[in-house]
């Protein structure tokens, strides 16, 4: 995962504009508030990104922790939410020293397919001893073995003819086949898993899981699961 971390905190081009940029982070902000079961909650946004529309998930909850892995992104994070108070920024090397079970809502989205399977096995236990028995764990943006690329590139051109930033996704598509991004995920691969695989992984964590009916974020050719501990 470290290469991944390294891309993320660089100056990247994921993005293909701005606006693509802030409706991105609105649908996720949107999804995972959807989630959020009571106003008193304890949320956290595990490998949380730039997370630019967090306000409007903080507004559905007691307390929202950003747990994010580069620093300079987490620097960021810290500046921008500095004076909003149910806010939290946080390293994932802060997570351990957390109280079991004392929190109400954890949301990996769009993290497992940059993870080695070890890796998401370590954090999957470590979400389930911080889960209150009666929280759960949403699992967001699972890529699946038989989709590839061509389908990222239709949900985006979706997403842009819906917003208004079709010319902007096709010159982004264009600067991403030779970007950093393509070579890094030619090199190093994102991991992909069958609905069964990622059902047999959350319960060997000690989950009971479902895949939901749909996913976080624009990506319909994607997995979303929803698990809650068990025992």
């Amino acid at each position: 995962m470290d290469d991944w971390i390294d891309y993320y905190d660089s100056t990247h081009t994921i993005y293909v504009s701005k606006l693509h940029r802030d409706v991105h982070f609105d649908e996720i902000a949107r999804d995972i508030a959807g989630y959020i079961g009571a106003p008193d909650a304890v949320v956290l946004d595990y490998s949380c990104g730039e997370a630019l529309s967090a306000p409007k998930v903080a507004e559905a909850c007691g307390t929202l922790i950003l747990a994010e892995p580069a620093p300079g992104v987490r620097g960021r994070l810290s500046a921008r939410f500095a004076h909003h108070p149910n806010i939290k920024v946080r390293s994932l090397d802060d997570l351990p020293a957390m109280p079991n079970g004392s929190l109400d809502l954890v949301v990996m989205n769009s993290v497992a397919q940059y993870m080695t399977p070890d890796e998401l096995d370590r954090a999957l236990a470590l979400i389930r001893r911080l889960l209150r028995r009666s929280g759960k764990l949403v699992l967001g943006d699972i890529l699946r073995p038989e989709v590839g690329m061509a389908r990222d590139v239709v949900a985006l051109l979706k997403l842009a003819a819906t917003h208004g930033f079709l010319q902007d996704a096709l010159w982004g598509l264009a600067r991403t086949a030779l970007s950093d991004y393509r070579q890094l995920r030619t090199k190093i691969g994102l991991q992909r898993y069958s609905e069964a695989e990622m059902l047999g992984k959350l319960t060997a964590a000690g989950f009971a899981a479902i895949r939901a009916d749909s996913n976080i974020g624009h990506n319909p050719w994607r997995m979303t699961f929803v698990a809650r501990p068990t025992g």
